[in-house]
């Protein structure tokens, strides 16, 4: 991305622009037209599957209130009691809690550049898919990239924290 396109991106997807730039990542800030703070609508605006966004949830570490990164597949709900017993008893995080641990609004989380160093956890569910679409740091900006790229630039290691529904516990239609 050439320094005049990454001026024309908001604050705060400049500086993911820049830092992608540092880590050689050869895909380009995409400005969504519409929102895109949920899966649904990011992926309404990419044409792709909801799976292939891979949406960060943030939660607070009860213990030392740490921030607890999950990058999750768009498709799917975490399971916090899952993410609980890997990394410890979780607390609700909210919007100001969000920014000042990431330095990024809800909705626009990037799984990179955060202001405190989270722990996190990925999806083993994003690996199905060759292509993924994570939040460049404002609800419009998103960036392609691999979920390899994605296990390499956060080091994060992989795992289960989908919430599964057994078919004898969903509500019949």
């Amino acid at each position: 991305m050439s320094a005049e396109s990454a001026s024309a991106l908001p604050e705060s997807a400049q500086r993911v622009a820049q830092l992608l730039q540092s880590l050689g990542h050869e895909h380009p800030i995409v400005i969504l037209p519409q929102t895109g703070r949920t899966s649904a609508e990011a992926a309404q605006g990419l044409g792709c599957e909801v799976a292939q966004i891979a949406k960060s949830i943030i939660f607070r570490r009860r213990s030392d209130d740490a921030p607890v990164l999950v990058i999750a597949s768009g498709a799917n709900r975490v399971d916090e009691t899952k993410v609980a017993e890997i990394v410890g008893e979780l607390g609700k995080a909210d919007a100001r809690f969000v920014r000042e641990m990431t330095g990024y609004a809800i909705g626009g989380v990037c799984p990179i550049g955060h202001a405190v160093k989270p722990v996190m956890l990925l999806d083993e569910d994003l690996f199905q898919y060759d292509t993924l679409w994570a939040a460049a740091g404002h609800p419009h900006a998103v960036f392609r990239l691999s979920p390899q790229q994605l296990a390499a630039m956060t080091g994060a290691p992989v795992a289960d924290v989908a919430l599964r529904v057994s078919a004898a516990d969903r509500a019949p239609e």
